[in-house]
């Protein structure tokens, strides 16, 4: 197949499959360019490119965007992946968006040229990542990750997560939480993206009575609230902007002001963000500040996907099957783990976490785990081959259907007991009493 020069694309430049990044290490070497003649090893799952001063490979050439590329270690090999530059990349002489590179193969991005190479005598990545917690997995890809944790734990640094949605980002920080010293402290999680914009600077940093129209109350921002401990931004990427210069002055001077208040509150808490999108890309879109992702940029972790490490799975099975029910019989973990671990999951973290869980909860129908993984489609549920219903309300009377059998099984699981319910289920309590008053479901003398 013929590749058109002027025609950005992805390709794959090495003759052979190039080695696990497992197995060897590598580097890049600018070879041409005001940086001519610097190395830098690739001992992390992804090196930054460009002529900003965070990045991981700064190149002080005007041509060369501030965020202009990344270099990501793959299992299938190392991949250069164009970050919307203004001037481009090429790599072996053809404009790139994403490319797998080959020791030696020119990487041309404004007047700076780079090489791939093949570090001498340098240890395998894993045997640097033996050490660390197990919960999520012994996959190197995973423990790349988890072998920083006590470190960043202890330093307090601010982190950003980055990954796909489900990759287990909240499960990484709330693992840095309980290693590090403010683990007696508390873990609060706000989800940037599902506050409305008008209430989320409330949120964040509180505001004083009859600070706007209808603050009857003084109320704490959850900034001031995680004091001596850990504050997880879930979903950082979708701040508001008019929000995010205020957000940066706490961080950097560590105080907030209520709304409608002039003192200053000093804070004392480690501050974990995380985003399914790319910052840098928002940053250059001119959706994000470039100032605030600098200082949430002190470290990055980016958490793989569970298709790159599909050995893990059987650790995650167990974990959630012991998390959601203590008592659960040695044997039927074993099946879970076996029913999960020998099929390809087309999910995440989430999905699996899902899916376990149900599976749990649906234990004492005969703990069928294939039934409670793959339901039956809505049309089965209804009378399979019945068109006469439309596809709208088909669909809403299924999952009907299916929110009652849950709800049933999960009472008789709690025995009724609606605050362990909705600890089991993970959900608000007031919202599983909507739940089971909905569908007439009654509940024992629990709360």
């Amino acid at each position: 197949m013929d590749i058109e020069a002027d025609s950005p694309t992805s390709i794959h430049l090495a003759d052979r499959p190039q080695a696990r990044p497992s197995d060897r290490r590598h580097g890049l070497a600018v070879v041409a360019g005001p940086a001519s003649g610097v190395r830098r090893l690739i001992d992390t799952d992804e090196i930054r490119i460009g002529k900003a001063s965070g990045n991981d490979l700064c190149l002080p050439d005007p041509t060369v965007s501030r965020f202009h590329c990344v270099v990501e270690t793959t299992t299938r090999g190392v991949m250069l992946r164009d970050l919307h530059s203004s001037n481009g990349t090429r790599v072996g002489g053809c404009w790139v968006e994403s490319a797998y590179l080959a020791p030696e193969v020119p990487i041309q991005i404004g007047n700076s040229i780079m090489q791939l190479y093949v570090a001498q005598g340098g240890e395998p990545l894993r045997a640097a990542v033996q050490s660390g917690p197990r919960v999520l997995g012994t996959s190197p890809a995973i423990q790349r990750v988890v072998a920083l944790l006590p470190r960043l734990a202890h330093a307090g640094a601010t982190i950003l997560l980055e990954g796909e949605t489900g990759t287990g980002k909240s499960m990484i920080a709330e693992l840095v939480h309980r290693m590090g010293p403010r683990a007696s402290g508390r873990f609060s999680v706000v989800d940037c993206g599902a506050l409305p914009p008008s209430l989320i600077e409330s949120e964040l940093f509180g505001h004083e009575r009859g600070a706007f129209t209808g603050a009857s109350e003084r109320h704490i921002g959850v900034l001031e609230a995680a004091e001596g401990g850990t504050l997880f931004l879930d979903e950082i990427g979708e701040l508001p902007l008019e929000v995010q210069p205020r957000l940066l002055r706490a961080l950097e001077e560590r105080t907030i002001r209520r709304i409608g208040s002039t003192k200053p509150v000093h804070l004392d808490v480690q501050i974990i963000a995380a985003t399914n999108r790319d910052l840098r890309e928002a940053v250059a879109r001119g959706q994000f500040r470039a100032d605030l992702y600098y200082r949430l940029d002190a470290v990055r972790l980016t958490m793989p996907p569970l298709r790159q490490r599909r050995e893990d799975i059987p650790a995650l099975v167990e974990y959630f099957c012991r998390r959601t029910r203590a008592d659960i019989p040695a044997a039927f973990v074993e099946r879970m783990k076996f029913d999960f671990g020998t099929r390809a999951w087309p999910g995440n973290v989430r999905e699996l976490r899902n899916a376990v869980e149900r599976a749990v909860l649906l234990e004492d129908l005969g703990g069928d785990t294939t039934v409670v993984q793959e339901p039956a489609p809505a049309g089965e549920a209804i009378g399979a081959g019945d068109f006469s219903i439309p596809f709208s309300a088909a669909k809403s009377l299924a999952v009907d259907r299916w929110e009652q059998s849950y709800l049933n099984i999960l009472m008789r699981q709690s025995g009724g007991n609606v605050s362990q319910a909705a600890r089991l289920a993970q959900v608000d309590r007031t919202h599983l009493r909507d739940l089971l008053r909905r569908h007439n479901i009654s509940v024992g003398g629990g709360t």
